[in-house]
């Protein structure tokens, strides 16, 4: 398939530039696959579509002040954008600035104040597209806690006045670069309310990177190679999913980052042991790049946003609806006036 079919013209007016309040009180487009139906509700409307026995699967993941800032020898400044960690001090970077190569030795400054920390840096690798490779004098999340900026996506302009709007509420393992958007729209009442009439929930984790602030620029999609991103699926939620699929109920991912982990998860069992293990437990670097075509093992119903053109997260939920019925849900979303993007509204697929 050509990458321009999945472009789409979005005013910028529904660019949703804040989270509502609550977090529940955002739309919800209802899609069923099956019929092709498109319902129009609010988040909150959840328990309704869901059944007990289910299982919600979320990603636990923990957006980290990500977005550093620092200074060359020469005081040409230079901003730095945590990806992957390679080991406790290396990390795989974005790096914005002139003249960054192999060797150079960075000051990191504070965030807040633009005065030196004391930290340092090293480019170990320069690569294409302003990926480096640095290694820094010390642990690096612990750096990053004390000077860093949470990165905000870059098609919001507002400052959050509460960088924790932009973390799950239940957000535990730091290593984030980009919020698992999807489970934006919980909120502890919700989660009790579902968990009440037998709703299960298990919790992944999937450390969001480069492919979230990067449109595919192949012509054609497959020609296009996903970053890695680490994360794992540990055994007792295997065994909560493939226990959930034995008992004829589903597995409703939380985003779409769930869905990579568990289809990389999905990916590992037999095909031969797929009526009794979906999925078998995880833990490393996954490039799974999904796209039309795609056959699904172990999701049965997503929860996503509407993402941007051009996306790879754009082209997955188009394997999982269907690329015509997302075309006309997408389509109805813009007249509706849903808001799109990181703070929007939400889609529950069917």
């Amino acid at each position: 398939m050509r990458t321009a079919e999945f472009d789409y013209h979005l005013p910028p007016e529904l660019i949703a530039q804040t989270p509502v309040e609550p977090r529940d009180s955002s739309r919800l487009m209802v899609v069923d696959r099956h019929t092709g139906e498109i319902a129009h509700r609010h988040f909150y409307d959840l328990p309704d579509f869901v059944r007990p026995g289910d299982l919600l699967v979320h990603n636990e993941s923990r957006v980290i002040p990500a977005r550093l800032f620092a200074c060359k020898p020469t005081g040409g400044q230079v901003e730095i954008l945590l990806l992957r960690q390679r080991a406790d001090h290396t990390w795989e970077t974005l790096v914005k600035g002139k003249r960054v190569r192999a060797g150079l030795r960075l000051t990191i400054l504070d965030g807040l104040t633009g005065q030196p920390s004391g930290a340092e840096a090293t480019v170990v690798e320069e690569r294409e597209r302003g990926m480096h490779v640095l290694s820094f004098d010390r642990p690096v999340l612990p750096l990053a806690e004390q000077v860093g900026v949470t990165p905000l996506p870059p098609y919001i302009h507002t400052p959050l006045d509460n960088a924790e709007r932009y973390q799950t509420i239940y957000a535990r393992v730091p290593g984030s670069a980009a919020a698992p958007t999807a489970g934006l729209h919980f909120t502890p009442e919700l989660l009790s309310r579902l968990h009440e009439m037998g709703v299960r929930s298990a919790f992944v984790t999937l450390h969001i990177g480069l492919d979230t602030f990067r449109p595919v620029s192949e012509q054609t999609i497959k020609d296009h190679h996903m970053h890695t991103e680490y994360g794992w699926l540990a055994p007792e939620v295997g065994e909560h999913v493939n226990q959930t699929r034995r008992e004829g109920h589903r597995v409703i991912a939380v985003g779409t980052t769930s869905v990579r982990i568990l289809e990389t998860a999905a990916i590992q069992s037999p095909i031969s042991n797929l009526q009794s293990q979906i999925v078998q437990p995880f833990e490393g670097t996954t490039d799974l790049f999904i796209y039309p075509g795609y056959q699904f093992r172990a999701v049965d119903t997503l929860i996503t946003n509407f993402h941007l053109p051009r996306s790879t997260l754009l082209m997955l939920v188009a394997a999982f609806t269907g690329k015509e019925l997302l075309d006309r849900a997408y389509h109805e979303a813009i007249q509706e006036r849903y808001r799109f993007y990181s703070f929007g509204d939400a889609m529950l697929i069917l």
